[in-house]
């Protein structure tokens, strides 16, 4: 599988630490994390750069916020970007504020987020 492990432990730690009941699998060639049956967030690598991502969703209106922020990519994973959805690159995830950060995020959208 290709997706950075050791990343996908630190979420799965601090999701236990916001103390959120989730669920996690293997999902195209990533690792996928759930909350309420929804996806709330990922880790996966590139196909072309080979550099370790985190995919979450955080819903249109903060992507509008956050899109401009150096260490965040549009997700376009099928080659089209989509709505409501970001990569956050390693740069952005050095410590576990950032990643937390991006985490509360996602939490923050996915009562709002429809089940897939």
């Amino acid at each position: 599988m290709a997706y950075d492990k050791y990343l996908a432990e630190r979420v799965s730690r601090t999701l236990h630490d916001l103390k959120v009941h989730f669920t996690s699998k293997p999902m195209m060639g990533g690792y996928l994390f759930q909350v309420d049956d929804k996806m709330l967030c990922g880790v996966l690598k590139d196909k072309q750069t080979s550099a370790n991502l985190l995919m979450a969703r955080i819903g249109e209106e903060a992507y509008a916020r956050e899109i401009n922020k150096e260490t965040c990519l549009p997700m376009d994973f099928t080659g089209r970007p989509m709505k409501g959805y970001i990569y956050i690159t390693d740069e952005g995830l050095d410590f576990d504020e950032d990643l937390e950060y991006w985490i509360e995020l996602a939490l923050a959208f996915n009562p709002f987020a429809k089940a897939s």
